[in-house]
C-alpha cells in the first residue's frame, strides 16, 4: 500500500492527500492546480449572481 501524507496547513481541505513518494516538481504542479481549482470555486458565485440577474429582468419582459 501506498503511504500518503496528509495535508496539516489546509484545514478547509482536510480530504485532499499528497502522495509522499513525489518528486518536488510533481508536487508543485498539484499545489498550482489546487489553487486554482480555489480561485475558480471562488469565482464562481459571482459568476453565477451576474448570470442570475441578468436572466431575470430578460425573463420579466417575456411574460
Amino acid at each position: 500500500m501506498i503511504r500518503k501524507g496528509k495535508l496539516a496547513d489546509d484545514t478547509e481541505y482536510k480530504n485532499i492527500w499528497i502522495k509522499r513518494y513525489m518528486n518536488l516538481e510533481e508536487r508543485e504542479k498539484e499545489s498550482v492546480q489546487r489553487n486554482e481549482a480555489k480561485e475558480k470555486k471562488k469565482k464562481r458565485p459571482e459568476i453565477e449572481k451576474k448570470n442570475f440577474y441578468w436572466r431575470v429582468p430578460d425573463m420579466r419582459l417575456k411574460k
